[in-house]
């Protein structure tokens, strides 16, 4: 070494540390495809269907009623 060659060390990696790290983040993944996968959060799904609600219920209202049974 004395030779002018450096001598390069790499770096100590705590293995459990790196194991917690890809586990955070195939955690973090599995979220977000479960997000993708299931949609909507519970408040959004109540929005709309309390919309829709609304709006059948209005349709209904402004049925003509022509005497025929359905």
């Amino acid at each position: 070494m004395s030779n002018g060659m450096k001598v390069r060390m790499s770096n100590v990696i705590n293995l459990r540390t790196a194991r917690k790290r890809a586990k955070r983040q195939q955690d973090d993944n599995d979220a977000q495809a479960r997000r993708v996968a299931f949609g909507q959060p519970k408040a959004e799904r109540e929005r709309l269907r309390a919309a829709e609600t609304l709006s059948r219920r209005a349709l209904d209202q402004h049925r003509l009623d022509n005497g025929e049974d359905q």
